[in-house]
């Protein structure tokens, strides 16, 4: 027997439940892995509450997760039992100890990169390489707008940003915030609980505003994130912290300088087992280098879920949460 965490109705936290499950077998083209260490994201509290719907009930939760193959499905020829793997798209289940998944979504993990740091970054890592390489490729030079800059997303986007030359402006909700952001490499931040963003933009910004925008909080910072860009900048929308952006009229974007705007996702971007290679390279690799660094700073065993998602949705963490399988 193993365990894993379902819920049989959309809800708080307290909707959230241990159960003992038997293992699935890997069917053709898949492989089941034992988790090591699992990812919590703020995409799996969207999935409890309802917002994005799960296929089945009772469902299970979460698509990150890093471990060690536990068995093989017929088909599969890049991955063999023992092998030190990541993954962190495919079907919900990965709040478990053992998860089955299609092969094509699992790549190994290099030595240097441990089953903790894989589980708290694979899915904000390849996030923040789609960001900032393909839906605006960053040459340097750039100023930006990253809100919540000191979160696991925003944590790694601040050093990655940085890295190549960019000018960060991070949103925070507090000093110890904007300190962490600072020193993963944020160009400056602007603590909106105290700060207006968009003069404190323009202030910082002799006016010029930005050339992208990545507004991961939705609905609240929607027209604050558009008054922030240059005439013919980009609006990239990609969560719902605050819920989702809605009633849109199209017309502001014309409005407010002929802007662009787009809604990106990971399952967008690494659509093709290559494309998953390539991102996964590139994330990688600047975690080997030192350029990136991966704080993980929260552990909560896997029974404890609940109160690991309450502490990220009240906006009470700092850096990447993990869960840990007995």
């Amino acid at each position: 027997m193993s365990q894993r965490i379902q819920f049989a109705q959309t809800g708080g936290a307290e909707v959230l439940e241990l159960v003992d499950v038997t293992p699935t077998a890997p069917g053709s083209g898949e492989v089941r892995i034992a988790n090591k260490a699992i990812g919590l994201n703020f995409i799996d509290i969207y999935v409890r509450t309802g917002l994005y719907p799960a296929p089945t009930m009772p469902s299970g939760l979460g698509t990150e997760g890093a471990g060690v193959v536990d068995a093989v499905g017929e088909g599969v020829t890049h991955l063999s039992v023992g092998d030190r793997v990541a993954y962190a798209q495919g079907p919900l289940g990965a709040y478990a100890d053992m998860h089955t998944l299609p092969a094509a979504k699992v790549v190994k993990l290099p030595d240097a990169v441990d089953f903790e740091t894989a589980a708290a970054s694979m899915l904000k890592g390849l996030t923040v390489q789609y960001l900032l390489r393909q839906t605006y490729e960053l040459k340097g030079g750039e100023t930006i707008l990253f809100h919540a800059a000191a979160g696991g997303v925003g944590s790694i986007a601040c050093q990655w940003a940085k890295s190549l030359g960019v000018k960060l402006i991070g949103t925070v909700s507090s000093q110890e915030k904007a300190d962490l952001a600072m020193a993963n490499g944020a160009w400056a931040t602007i603590n909106y609980s105290e700060e207006d963003v968009v003069e404190r933009v323009r202030e910082l910004t002799d006016g010029n505003m930005c050339d992208v925008v990545y507004d991961s909080v939705g609905k609240d910072t929607w027209e604050v994130s558009l008054n922030c860009l240059k005439p013919r900048a980009l609006m990239v929308s990609f969560g719902n912290a605050s819920g989702p952006v809605e009633g849109v009229n199209i017309g502001i974007l014309n409005q407010k300088g002929s802007l662009f705007v787009t809604r990106p996702s990971l399952n967008g971007y690494a659509d093709t087992r290559e494309r998953l290679e390539m991102m996964c390279e590139d994330f990688f690799a600047m975690i080997e280098s030192g350029k990136i660094n991966v704080d993980v700073a929260n552990r909560y065993p896997l029974a404890e879920v609940g109160k690991a998602q309450d502490a990220l949705q009240g906006r009470k963490t700092t850096g990447s949460t993990i869960l840990l399988p007995s």
